[in-house]
């Protein structure tokens, strides 16, 4: 697993963090928005906002005298470039248990 991919899998451990993610995919907002709509603080908004940037799943950018976030495609790619990997060897692994269990059937 790549570093980025633990990162993001790691933010959305979280259920507000999940939740902040679906708002954004929503459009952009600023930090006061996305506590109006979660049953918790600005303060605590801010900290989630700061790990999912980390984790490469937000950016975040001037607005006057605020800050919008919005959703990283970057963090999302790689996520979905982790899960594709893991679907593709699920799908190698269910094909060589299918060959094999041919491969007992015709002895």
């Amino acid at each position: 697993m790549t570093t980025n991919a633990a990162r993001v899998l790691d933010a959305l451990g979280d259920s507000h963090r999940r939740e902040i993610v679906q708002l954004l995919h929503e459009s952009p907002m600023p930090v006061r928005a996305i506590a109006d709509r979660l049953p918790i603080s600005r303060p605590a908004v801010s900290r989630h906002l700061k790990l999912l940037k980390h984790a490469g799943l937000v950016a975040d950018e001037a607005a006057g005298t605020r800050r919008l976030y919005r959703l990283q495609s970057d963090g999302l790619q790689a996520l979905q470039d982790y899960l594709n990997a893991m679907w593709k060897g699920s799908l190698s692994s269910f094909a060589d248990a299918v060959e094999a269990e041919k491969s007992g059937a015709r002895t």
